[in-house]
C-alpha cells in the first residue's frame, strides 16, 4: 500500500505486474532465473553416520548453522527424537566444527526441530511438547537468548483462529521483516487437511494472526517447509518442498518461486533441477543471507549447493 500512495494510474498497474513476474534478465535490479546450482554435496562435518539429520539453516553471517538431529539419543540409547543443535565456523568457506546440542529450555525432551534464526538473537523452531498453551501436533515456538548465553522459556506463537498454529502439524516457520510489514510463511495440514504454504501477519502488538493459504504455491499434493529470502537486488524468492510432481507423498523435491513484494503475488514454482533433486527425498531447504547457498536435507544427511547464477 505504502507504494500505491507514490504512484497512480499507469504506473501503479506496470508495479503490480512486475510483482506478478519473476525476474526474467541480468541487470541492475536483475538477476538470473531460475537459478542455477551446483551439484549438491554432502556435508560431512554436519551428517552424522548413523543419525537422522535435516533442517539445516544458516545464521545471517553465515558464520553458524542450526540444524536438528537424533544423534545424542542415538548414542545414549535412549530413543530421544529430534534436537536442535548448532555448529560455528572461522569465516564463509571454513569447515564447519563439530555441532553442539543446544540446552533446555530448546531441548525438551520430545521433538524440537524446524530451527530459525530470527533478528534479535532469537530462534524460531518447531516442537511437539505439550505444554499449556500447545495448540496440537508441532506448533511454532519462539525463544530469545539472553547475552550470557542461555534461552529464555519458549513462547507459543498462539492458536487458530487468534494465532497461527492449528490443531495438527505447523512446519519451518520463515520470519521476514519488510518496510510494509512482517510475515511469517510456514505450512501446516490444520487448514486444508494436507500441508500448504501459509503466511502469516505480525501485528503492532508483536504476536501475529491466523494463517493464510497462498494458493499460487499450494497444491492438493504435500507443500512443505518453505524458507524465504530477502534478495539484495530485490525482491524475495521462496524455496520449499513439494511432491507436485510425484507418484507418492514422500517423492519430495526442491521447488522455488519468485514475488516482489509480500505476500506475493508468487510466480509459479519451478524445480530448482537434479544438481539438487533426486529420487531421494529432499526437504526443508533453506536459503543462506546472501542466496548462494541452498542447503537441503536428504536421507538423513546435510546438503549444500552452490548458486552458479
Amino acid at each position: 500500500m505504502w507504494r500505491k500512495t507514490m504512484m497512480t494510474g499507469s504506473a501503479v498497474a506496470a508495479v503490480w505486474l512486475m510483482a506478478a513476474a519473476p525476474a526474467q534478465a541480468n541487470g541492475f535490479f536483475f538477476q538470473a532465473w531460475p537459478p542455477v546450482w551446483s551439484t549438491a554435496a554432502k556435508v560431512d562435518a554436519l551428517s552424522h553416520p548413523t543419525a537422522a539429520d535435516g533442517c539445516p539453516i544458516e545464521s545471517a553471517d553465515g558464520l553458524s548453522i542450526f540444524i536438528a538431529s537424533n544423534r545424542d539419543g542415538l548414542s545414549s540409547g535412549s530413543g530421544d527424537p529430534n534436537d536442535i543443535w548448532a555448529a560455528d565456523r572461522a569465516s564463509i568457506g571454513s569447515p564447519w566444527q563439530a555441532p553442539r546440542k543446544l540446552e533446555a529450555p530448546i531441548t525438551s525432551g520430545v521433538a524440537d526441530f524446524c530451527p530459525t534464526p530470527v533478528r534479535g538473537r532469537s530462534l524460531m523452531f518447531v516442537s511437539t511438547r505439550q505444554v499449556a498453551g500447545a495448540c496440537g501436533d508441532g506448533d511454532m515456538y519462539i525463544s530469545r537468548q539472553s547475552p550470557a548465553g542461555g534461552w529464555s522459556e519458549p513462547v507459543n506463537l498462539g492458536c487458530y483462529p487468534n494465532g497461527p498454529n492449528t490443531a495438527l502439524a505447523e512446519r519451518s516457520p520463515s520470519l521476514v521483516e519488510t518496510p510494509y510489514g512482517t510475515f511469517l510463511f510456514y505450512s501446516t495440514n490444520g487448514t486444508t487437511g494436507h500441508q500448504d504454504i501459509h503466511f502469516s501477519v505480525m501485528r503492532k502488538d508483536g504476536t501475529f494472526g491466523p494463517g493464510t493459504v497462498v494458493q499460487a504455491l499450494s497444491s492438493p499434493s504435500e507443500d512443505i517447509m518453505p524458507n524465504v529470502h530477502e534478495r539484495e537486488l530485490g525482491g524475495y524468492e521462496i524455496v520449499f518442498s513439494s511432491n507436485k510432481a510425484g507418484v507418492t507423498p514422500t517423492d519430495q523435491d526442491v521447488y522455488i518461486s519468485f514475488a516482489w513484494f509480500l505476500p506475493g503475488p508468487w510466480s509459479k514454482p519451478v524445480n530448482v533441477g537434479a544438481a539438487v533433486n533426486t529420487p531421494a527425498v529432499e526437504q526443508r531447504s533453506t536459503l543462506s543471507h546472501d542466496g548462494k547457498r541452498l542447503y537441503f536435507g536428504r536421507s538423513g544427511d546435510i546438503f549444500v549447493s552452490e548458486r552458479l547464477r
